[in-house]
């Protein structure tokens, strides 16, 4: 039983583990938003969220500056986090990153979860269809020609089809003519 033993392995060595999780951090603090398995991302969430609180403390307190740089491994990411970030999550009691699961990863299988901070607007990447399923996109014959069959006419062609359409003035003259004559050579 794990009684009163708290977070993840992750399959790996304590000091893997640490270094891994500080470079996360710092890139979900830089770019706000962060693509990896559903356990590391739960893992990642408990140790932005110290963070955040971290920076709503302000920019003036220099022993929350000290703590943050001991996990933010870059000093633009503290900066970004005291300037930024803080401010932003002021009035907010808690709860600072959401988890959004995505779907499975290729190769072996792993669920995968974006973890993004909650001002974001929920947002989903395209997935590209495996070589299985047919795309929606795919245009077919039959509507490939409905397609240029919507399409308006140019003047050129509306021009044609006028002169097309419109009589000539000694055609329909020699046509009545015509019939006329055999009628009489009938007789």
């Amino acid at each position: 039983m794990r009684h009163r033993k708290h977070g993840r392995k992750l399959n790996r060595t304590s000091a893997h583990r640490k270094a891994m999780l500080r470079n996360m951090v710092t890139t979900l603090i830089e770019l706000e938003k962060l693509e990896t398995t559903d356990a590391k991302a739960k893992e990642v969430r408990s140790l932005a969220e110290r963070m955040i609180t971290l920076g709503k403390r302000g920019p003036e307190d220099l022993a929350a500056r000290r703590q943050a740089l001991k996990v933010v491994r870059s000093k633009k990411g503290v900066a970004k986090l005291f300037d930024e970030l803080g401010p932003r999550f002021a009035d907010r009691p808690g709860g600072y990153t959401r988890i959004i699961k995505i779907e499975n990863r290729r190769g072996d299988g792993a669920p995968l979860s974006v973890i993004q901070f909650v001002d974001e607007p929920v947002t989903f990447k395209e997935r590209k269809p495996r070589p299985e399923e047919e795309p929606d996109n795919v245009i077919r014959k039959g509507a490939a020609a409905d397609a240029e069959a919507d399409e308006p006419a140019t003047d050129e062609a509306t021009d044609a089809e006028q002169d097309a359409d419109a009589p000539d003035e000694d055609a329909p003259a020699e046509a009545e003519e015509a019939p006329a004559d055999e009628e009489k050579k009938e007789d």
